[in-house]
């Protein structure tokens, strides 16, 4: 009777082993499942990739090959895995797998580039220009803008509404480039605006406008249709070129209280005009030296003769006259010079203090007749006022123009001609312009 006992504890324990076998899955079934499910997730990031190419893609381009629903893709793997499949896919039709885009870059990309001490500024309380800093360029939201605004202004046939769409187009894309140049070399200086940032601005109540002068770009006819606009002249053919300069029709706004620069600086249109910076540094040099000047060759030109010139006649250095390029860029250069800046080579820059006032209207040189007329007609100037083509200084002299640039600076050698570059680099980056010769860095 014992002997069938233990047979049939044995039988029983041994139904029981049996059980348990059959109910623990091998070790190969939990490595199938976990393989399925790996391979579920890959293929829900492939499909969000796909469908992320497909949202990218042109207008009007399909791509080959049937496709499916994430729900469809998702219920075949579900034979597979089972409820596991089913939940990942809820999690993913939820919105947990949602991957970026790898053309979205953060906003910060840019800020985040770190500057390299190193090379020449003009100001030495900025921070410094690198040739690091110049490559970065290349790559940066600024030559993108820059980019747009060439394909903006390239087009020749546009209606009247399409022309001011654009114009306006061009000058956000001015704008934002001078914030950003700002930010990113000049955030660490003082905001508190002083006279001295102001002294430059002309003001006219009537139309609340404020133009900043920045000489050899176009400031003198600029002066005649202010003065036009607060009816001093009926027109600028009026205006001769002493009642521009010298007969004081105009109010600067360093001549107002605190109170009348801060409200007029908040409400009233700010505008600066600007020109190629060695364009407008060699307008400067034939103007003032080339042209007989009563106040430029004694004052200017005799130190710089004195100072620069080997064996310099005694002709020379009594009148100043016949001061040579090469002269005038070595006065410019010398952080020693002899005489002091004068606004007509001054750099923008520092004239209009563009990271202090944040202007409103930036015009170029290059573009000037459309973008005075444009602004003419935003502020509501009169119908029949339009900018003037007037040749102040030496009117028989032809503008100076890119050639005769060129050939002033073929006069200098590469070092000569990459100081001169450096001097106005802030002016090259902050108003996008390219640079002039292929051999600077």
């Amino acid at each position: 009777m014992l002997f069938m006992d233990c047979k049939m504890v044995d039988a029983l324990r041994g139904r029981r082993r049996l059980r348990v076998s059959v109910f623990k899955p091998p070790c190969s079934f939990w490595f199938l499942l976990l393989f399925g499910v790996g391979g579920l997730v890959l293929f829900i990031h492939l499909q969000d990739l796909s469908d992320m190419v497909l949202q990218q893609a042109p207008a009007g381009v399909k791509f080959r090959g049937t496709t499916q629903s994430r729900q469809e893709q998702c219920a075949q793997f579900s034979e597979v895995v089972g409820s596991v499949s089913a939940r990942l896919n809820q999690r993913s039709e939820e919105g947990d797998v949602d991957p970026i885009s790898p053309m979205q870059l953060p906003d910060s990309q840019w800020k985040r580039q770190a500057a390299t001490p190193g090379s020449r500024e003009h100001d030495p309380g900025s921070q410094q220009v690198t040739k690091r800093h110049r490559k970065l360029l290349k790559t940066s939201p600024v030559q993108r803008l820059h980019t747009n605004s060439s394909m903006l202004s390239s087009s020749s046939s546009y209606s009247a509404a399409e022309n001011s769409w654009r114009l306006a187009e061009v000058q956000e894309s001015r704008r934002r480039i001078v914030r950003e140049v700002c930010g990113k070399y000049r955030s660490n200086i003082s905001r508190t605006i002083t006279p001295h940032h102001v002294s430059r601005i002309y003001v006219e109540d009537r139309h609340k406008l404020l133009y900043c002068e920045v000489p050899k770009a176009g400031c003198s006819n600029w002066k005649r249709v202010l003065m036009v606009l607060a009816g001093v002249a009926n027109a600028t053919q009026e205006i001769n070129h002493v009642a521009v300069h010298y007969d004081n029709h105009l109010k600067r706004l360093d001549s107002f209280d605190r109170q009348g620069i801060t409200k007029r600086l908040e409400t009233y249109t700010k505008v600066l005009f600007v020109r190629e910076p060695m364009e407008r540094l060699v307008s400067a040099f034939r103007d003032k030296f080339e042209s007989p000047n009563s106040y430029y060759h004694p004052v200017f030109g005799k130190p710089i003769i004195s100072k620069y010139r080997v064996n310099a006649s005694q002709t020379a250095l009594k009148t100043g006259s016949g001061v040579t390029f090469r002269e005038f860029i070595h006065y410019l250069l010398d952080v020693h010079r002899p005489v002091g800046m004068d606004i007509h080579w001054e750099a923008t820059n520092q004239l209009c203090s563009p990271c202090h006032l944040h202007y409103d209207f930036i015009g170029k040189v290059e573009t000037l007749e459309e973008d005075a007329n444009f602004l003419l007609r935003k502020i509501g100037a009169p119908e029949n006022l339009t900018y003037p083509s007037f040749k102040d200084g030496n009117p028989k002299a032809a503008r100076t123009s890119t050639q005769i640039t060129q050939h002033y600076f073929s006069q200098l050698n590469a070092s000569e001609r990459q100081r001169a570059y450096d001097f106005y680099y802030m002016d090259y980056l902050m108003f996008n312009y390219s640079k002039p010769y292929k051999d600077l860095y």
